[in-house]
């Protein structure tokens, strides 16, 4: 990667990349792009900032070659909860959208990396170590809008070969960006009340197992995929990648390890729980570590006493 455009970088994921990447590849060389301004970040006070809807293709081509960019990731999109709702602007925004940057990819030989989810499972999966290759018959939009697109990246790979790469994330955790409707944000959402109340009350039931990831791994898994050698990746689109496995009472018990009087009580929300439980328990990710040297930094604990440290700080407590 040498010019970097990002779509949907005021986001969880995009908010951090951005400001990762422009470390690494230099503040003129990354190009944040959002259909509105990044209210709560200075993304775009801090280098290139440039308004686009991942739906308008000639304002995506206009910016592709206004600054001559050879790499786009594809974080816009709108996330499961969210797109249960309102499932016509769900597919418009991640199917559509990743049909214009693999079509403008396509015409400006430039590399797309696009994450693909968990939710691309769905009940009839292998929950538990759940395997790089079985059977995807996802239950929600949000999941038939990421198998789609995981062989949508695939055919423009076979057909035009356009150098399309990308990860079934797990639930993401970040202290930096709030999530935007995902059904695993109550991993997020937990740590702020266990600081500003003291208790939380969570809308997944006790015992859901999901896979999650602490967000400095995530950024690291797209650096390091967009980085490798291409001819290692037999996989290129959809590797699955993890770094933990919890439910709510592990997540629980592990912020009363740093906060012993903090409590949990539950309000089972009933789509989330359905969603949830759709989903595998824990993922086999032994593809990623074997074509692309994936090895995750983070387990649960090592994340939490950093998610409250950091977020003493940012709430100024």
């Amino acid at each position: 990667m040498k010019k970097i455009l990002i779509t949907g970088a005021c986001g969880q994921i995009g908010t951090e990349l951005t400001e990762t990447l422009r470390g690494i590849y230099g503040v003129e060389n990354v190009v944040a792009t959002n259909r509105s301004e990044c209210k709560e970040t200075s993304l775009n006070e801090n280098g290139i900032f440039e308004m686009l809807d991942v739906t308008d293709y000639d304002r995506l081509l206009e910016l592709v070659k206004k600054y001559e960019i050879d790499s786009i990731i594809n974080l816009a999109a709108v996330l499961s909860a969210v797109g249960e709702a309102n499932p016509q602007a769900l597919w418009n925004v991640n199917m559509n959208g990743l049909y214009n940057c693999l079509e403008v990819a396509r015409e400006m030989g430039c590399m797309v990396f696009t994450p693909s989810s968990i939710a691309a499972f769905g009940p009839s999966t292998p929950a538990d170590f759940t395997p790089q290759e079985t059977i995807q018959r996802p239950t929600t939009i949000y999941g038939v809008s990421k198998v789609a697109g995981e062989l949508l990246c695939d055919y423009y790979f076979k057909r035009y070969g356009v150098d399309t790469r990308g990860v079934r994330f797990p639930g993401l955790i970040s202290y930096k960006a709030l999530p935007g409707g995902g059904t695993t944000d109550y991993a997020v959402h937990i740590y702020y009340d266990a600081l500003k109340h003291g208790k939380f009350t969570c809308n997944l039931a006790a015992d859901t197992y999901m896979d999650m990831m602490y967000m400095p791994d995530a950024i690291e898994s797209i650096i390091q995929i967009c980085e490798a050698d291409s001819a290692t990746l037999q996989h290129r689109n959809a590797f699955n990648i993890t770094a933990m496995s919890f439910c709510p009472e592990d997540i629980k018990k592990s912020i009363q390890k740093f906060i012993p009087e903090f409590e949990m009580d539950y309000a089972v929300d009933p789509i989330k729980q359905d969603i949830a439980n759709s989903w595998p328990n824990s993922l086999d990710d032994s593809c990623a570590r074997a074509e692309w040297g994936w090895n995750p930094k983070y387990d649960l604990d090592k994340m939490t006493a950093d998610m409250l440290e950091k977020l003493k700080i940012k709430l100024g407590l």
